[in-house]
């Protein structure tokens, strides 16, 4: 089943990724949270582990433009598309990293306008809204 997906971060005013057609493993119309996270999850990790962990001396394809580095800094994260660890992603580990990672509050997920709170919440996939990822950042600051 395809279905849409944005990822945001508070305070940006364009999302970090734009609407995206993710393929997941899924027939059913009805999906928990907690099944989506893991079928998107377990997506996202089989792309990564079919990139090409090619070593190169320089990295000709991949150096900056004049405008490259500003648009890789409103991000946040700053890479140019080069894989340094050439360790494969464990699916069932990172399923657990996002499941924990939601009941902590690092993310809150929303399907149209509604907000998911609890990974049994029940989703209908039939209706084809966008989902949102929407990454929360802590204030940094100290008591005294």
């Amino acid at each position: 089943m395809e279905i849409k997906v944005t990822v945001k971060q508070l305070g940006k005013k364009h999302p970090v990724l734009s609407e995206q057609k993710i393929d997941i493993a899924y027939d059913d119309s009805n999906i928990s949270l907690k099944n989506l996270l893991k079928l998107i999850v377990q997506q996202q990790v089989e792309a990564f582990n079919a990139k090409s962990f090619e070593l190169e001396d320089e990295d000709y394809t991949k150096i900056p433009t004049d405008n490259y580095l500003n648009i890789l800094t409103d991000t946040g994260k700053v890479g140019f598309g080069s894989i340094y660890n050439l360790k494969k992603a464990d699916v069932q580990k990172a399923q657990e990293n996002a499941i924990q990672a939601f009941e902590d509050g690092m993310f809150a997920v929303f399907y149209n306008d509604e907000q998911f709170e609890d990974l049994t919440q029940t989703i209908n996939l039939d209706l084809q809204h966008t989902f949102t990822f929407i990454r929360l950042t802590f204030l940094a600051g100290s008591y005294w």
